[in-house]
Order: structure tokens, then C-alpha cells, then sequence
């Protein structure tokens, strides 16, 4: 029971973080997030793929999981209609928990796609996600998106957002 508590100590404090390191780190994780929003809003599919690590897995509960190229071949198509005018996206964050360091970062919350095709209909997907970012040549890439069950409304709103 002793070893275990040393334990916990030691490895909080090999992993602690300066106060103004953790605001600095918040603020780059914001700004990845603020850019992934943006590509997805414009249609970047490029830009969009480059915010995931080239080893990154996409894990769906209840469907596995696959490499994220697989993942990205799939997604194209919304954002080339995106991209060309035949359709509306984007994507919104709130998270409820970050656990980091300077250069990882464990983010849980959940994201809000929407998509409308111009001659079809809207469809949104309110999602509980986890996401798992290393920091490499001072940018954040994604290693592990974790996409699980849907969110309700009053989960949504109940989600605190950075802003």
C-alpha cells in the first residue's frame, strides 16, 4: 500500500507540468483544435489530414478499429463536396478532461459534426470522443481518435467549452 502511494508521488511529480507550461500547452491544443474546425469548414482535406499523425488509428466502439488513412479514403468525399460548394460542414469541441504534458496530451469530450449536402438533408452526429496527441517538430498531431457512443443534447450543453 506504501509502495504504491510513493509510487503515485513520485510519478506526479516526474510529470508535473509549470503552471505557465500547462496555459502554453492549453493554447497550442486550442489551436489545433481551432484548426481542425477550420478544415473541416472549408473542405481542406489536405490540411485536415496532416493534423493526424501518419501512424494514427481511428477506433469506432462497436465497429474496431483501423489505421487512419483508411479512415481519411472514406471521409474525402465530404470534404471534396465540401470544398466545391455541393455542401455545408463543421465541427465543434467542448472537453471535459485534458491530462498532459509538454508533449502528450489526452483529451476526453465530445465533437458535433454537421453536414448538409446542398440537395439533401442536414445530418449532425453528437459524439463522445477521446483523443490522443503527441507533440512532434513543435506540432500537435493526432495519434488515437477514440470515437464512442452518441451524446445527448443535455450532455452537449452540459460540456464545458474553452472559450
Amino acid at each position: 500500500m506504501l509502495s504504491r502511494y510513493i509510487c503515485t508521488v513520485v510519478a506526479g511529480l516526474l510529470f508535473t507540468v509549470p503552471a505557465s507550461g500547462l496555459a502554453q500547452v492549453r493554447d497550442e491544443l486550442d489551436a489545433y483544435w481551432t484548426e481542425l474546425a477550420r478544415t473541416v469548414e472549408e473542405g481542406d482535406f489536405d490540411g485536415y489530414a496532416a493534423l493526424y499523425h501518419p501512424d494514427a488509428v481511428l477506433v469506432l466502439d462497436g465497429s474496431g478499429s483501423q489505421p487512419i488513412a483508411g479512415a481519411l479514403a472514406g471521409w474525402q468525399r465530404l470534404f471534396v463536396d465540401t470544398a466545391e460548394g455541393r455542401a455545408d460542414a463543421s465541427v465543434a469541441f467542448r472537453f471535459t478532461r485534458l491530462l498532459n504534458d509538454a508533449t502528450t496530451a489526452h483529451e476526453t469530450g465530445i465533437f458535433r459534426y454537421r453536414f448538409a449536402p446542398k440537395d439533401g438533408e442536414e445530418q449532425v452526429a453528437t459524439v463522445h470522443f477521446t483523443a490522443l496527441l503527441v507533440k512532434r517538430d513543435g506540432a500537435w498531431r493526432m495519434l488515437m481518435e477514440h470515437q464512442k457512443a452518441p451524446a445527448t443534447e443535455e450532455e452537449w450543453e452540459a460540456a464545458a467549452s474553452r472559450d
